[in-house]
């Protein structure tokens, strides 16, 4: 297995590049900036595809950079070319990215060589909000953070669709269970139960 995160942009956001260490293959999972550090983690790797956890500008700001297939959430399909709905307005520079080439939907499955994540609909944040599941591992892009939760003030955000989604679709897996989240550390299922202060 292949998992190597980039700390990408000015919110610091987590770019990971996942997949097989037998074929090489991998997919790049929230390239929000940063192309070049990005792409010199990608050498000798054969990227496949982008994925977007959700369509905000810090997660698919360098979408325009990769000549890859994008796939999204199709609830989040929108955000992609509309600066509004992205937020890239607010930070003064309209965003739009590429359409999406797949758009996804719960249980979808993703394939990197032998490796194939699963997808996880977590609405809240965004209504398309997804994680991505392979065996004792979830991305939890900005559903489930370390000791936090997403944020859900912004257009669309939705506080109990998202607690729903952490204690329905997340939280119902293993203490075992890894999460890297699309900010900050890497926790698991059974710190986040112990330690997280919204899930009190």
């Amino acid at each position: 297995m292949i998992l190597k995160t980039v700390v990408v942009g000015s919110m610091q956001a987590n770019c990971y590049i996942f997949g097989s260490d037998k074929t090489k293959d991998v997919v790049v999972i929230d390239p929000g900036d940063d192309y070049e550090k990005i792409s010199t983690c990608l050498n000798g790797l054969n990227a496949k595809y982008v994925i977007n956890t959700h369509g905000h500008i810090d997660h698919i700001g360098a979408n325009t950079r990769f000549n890859l297939p994008i796939l999204i959430h199709r609830l989040d399909n929108q955000l992609l070319k509309n600066p509004q709905l992205n937020l890239s307005f607010l930070l003064g520079f309209p965003f739009s990215s590429p359409e999406a080439s797949r758009l996804l939907e719960e249980a979808d499955t993703i394939r990197a060589g032998e490796i194939s994540l699963e997808v996880i609909h977590t609405p809240g944040h965004t209504p398309g909000g997804i994680c991505l599941k392979y065996d004792n591992l979830i991305f939890t892009g900005d559903t489930l953070f370390k000791e936090g939760i997403g944020r859900t003030d912004l257009p669309y955000g939705s506080q109990s669709d998202l607690m729903n989604s952490i204690k329905k679709k997340l939280l119902v897996y293993g203490d075992e269970v890894t999460i890297y989240p699309g900010h900050g550390p890497q926790s698991t299922i059974g710190e986040e139960k112990r330690n997280n202060p919204f899930l009190k």
